[in-house]
């Protein structure tokens, strides 16, 4: 076996703990991480996961058990995650700007027994539920600071040090590894519950797309509670290069952080292009060693114009928290505008209403399915039924529109789910609506995307009054903020005498999309610029 062939593996060795003592053993002192002033080689991976390992074992976590992470790009997201995963617990990681219903929700949901939480985030536990979930402590990095209170059943400690190691657990491939919250369509956010097998090909898989060797760094802005982020380390992990985590995307110093990592592969979403073109042309745009980057969702001509202004040819796909990168373009494609061809070891079907599959040129949802044992999530964490819709008929569902052309290329056409993307984030439109129909003088609303000009989805809002009662549509994103992560804030507010709906009186939020924004619309922007 040599280096190169990760993708040859036996089935036993696609868990963490095994990719970690494989890495420590082929890589050892070779550089692995860079993050917020802290650094990793190869060998010092598998240590920290050892070690951090034994501080939960002493905290009572046991295998099979749920950790949740509240931490931005920092080394002890990556301990507690390795340390979960070398043990047989699962990491349950949660978005820095979820706020206290959502933070209690994903508790509660997932029955995690240990939150570690960065000081800054704690207070927002104020407005959490906990007496309804199963946490027993919370570990708090940086300074316990602030007037919340846990109740008597949590016990607070600062983030421990970690001493003495305990061996790795018989991991199984099928065993979890996270439970990722993605954002629901018709009802409530769907914990994924992804398999050591699925986090080990979303690495070779990205791997062979960028053309990963051992001499490249990968470097990302995007946070770590996502699995494009947190896929980086896998790719890491099964080619021996180094990977460098950004605390976060700034348009104005993103070369020069690309420049002082030494980056060769760099990580973008849809939006984030626009947003690097619109800034002034600089030196610094070709004075860097990035070669290639992943940019999914990015519009053809802006693809174009990166590559001509900065020479980093971006490469197209498709891929979801609940499946691996299915679908990808590569630097030799015939031809750009569409997400890619499908990729060994996967089968993708274009299939009508009942799942019969669809002539070529002819739009219907995307179906896939993986020929290796676990390279999917296994489902829904605590929703059977969730699971089986998602996966009947041995395919998994994705809800996404697409064309498949006489080529085999796949175009994305649009989603058939009522779900909404903005800046990277999955925003679930029923989430929003519980807000506002918590609002008093708000009787019934539907929340929808609309295009923005960044190549993305915006949230907007279709309001009707309570009877006697005025919205101050600027009072209104107000109350919302303090209740959503700020990227699902209705940008556009309409209020209407009543909203469409069919005989049975269900909301026809296709006729809200085809009338989008018009000239009585209340825009936000003003007063939220940049967000």
């Amino acid at each position: 076996m040599t280096t190169d062939e990760p993708r040859a593996l036996p089935p036993a060795q696609r868990t963490l703990p095994a990719m970690l003592q494989r890495q420590s053993a082929l890589f050892a002192g070779r550089s692995l991480l860079r993050i917020a002033g802290r650094a990793w080689s190869h060998e010092e991976a598998a240590t920290a996961a050892a070690t951090r390992a034994a501080a939960l074992t002493q905290a009572g976590i046991a295998r099979g058990d749920r950790v949740a992470l509240m931490c931005g790009n920092r080394i002890e997201f990556l301990e507690v995650f390795l340390g979960a995963g070398w043990m047989g617990a699962a990491t349950v990681p949660v978005n820095t700007a979820s706020m206290g219903p959502q933070i209690g929700y994903f508790l509660a949901n997932s029955e995690a027994k240990l939150l570690v939480v960065e000081a800054e985030y704690l207070e927002r536990l104020a407005t959490a539920d906990l007496a309804r979930t199963a946490l027993r402590e919370i570990w708090v990095i940086g300074e316990l600071t602030g007037a919340w209170q846990a109740p008597p059943s949590v016990r607070v400690s600062r983030y421990p040090e970690a001493s003495g190691v305990v061996p790795p657990a018989e991991v199984q491939p099928g065993d979890p590894i996270a439970v990722l919250y993605t954002s629901g369509t018709t009802g409530p956010a769907k914990g994924v519950v992804c398999p050591h097998a699925q986090y080990f090909w979303w690495g070779v898989n990205s791997a062979e797309v960028l053309g990963v060797g051992r001499d490249d760094v990968l470097c990302t802005t995007l946070p770590l509670f996502h699995i494009n982020a947190l896929n980086t380390f896998a790719q890491a992990a099964v080619t021996g290069c180094e990977v460098v985590f950004e605390s976060r995307f700034s348009a104005s110093g993103f070369w020069g952080a690309m420049r002082a990592s030494g980056a060769t592969v760099v990580y973008l979403l849809g939006a984030m292009v626009p947003i690097l073109l619109a800034q002034p042309e600089a030196r610094g745009e070709r004075d860097h060693r990035v070669r290639v980057g992943l940019g999914p969702g990015v519009p053809q001509a802006a693809a174009k114009a990166f590559f001509e202004r900065t020479g980093v040819r971006l490469l197209e796909g498709y891929g979801s928290t609940e499946t691996n990168f299915v679908i990808a373009t590569a630097t030799d494609s015939p031809r750009g505008g569409v997400m890619g061809w499908v990729r060994p070891g996967f089968e993708a079907r274009v299939a009508d209403e009942d799942d019969v599959e669809v002539a070529p040129g002819v739009a219907g949802e995307l179906l896939l399915r993986a020929d290796e044992p676990y390279a999917f999530a296994s489902g829904y964490f605590n929703m059977p039924q969730k699971t089986v819709e998602a996966w009947r008929n041995l395919w998994f569902h994705t809800g996404d529109r697409v064309v498949r052309e006489a080529d085999g290329a796949f175009r994305f056409i649009d989603r058939i789910k009522d779900a909404i993307r903005r800046r990277g984030e999955n925003i679930s439109s029923f989430e929003v609506e519980q807000v506002l129909l918590g609002h008093p003088a708000v009787a019934s609303c539907a929340v929808y995307p609309v295009r923005s000009e960044l190549a993305e989805d915006e949230v907007m809002a279709a309001i009707v009054a309570r009877a006697g009662c005025a919205i101050d549509f600027a009072e209104l994103a107000s109350f919302c903020e303090a209740r959503l992560p700020y990227f699902a804030v209705p940008r556009y507010i309409d209020l209407m005498a009543d909203l469409p709906r069919t005989e049975n009186g269900k909301v026809q939020k296709f006729k809200l999309r085809e009338r989008g924004v018009s000239g009585s619309t209340w825009d936000r922007r003003p007063a939220g610029r940049g967000r």
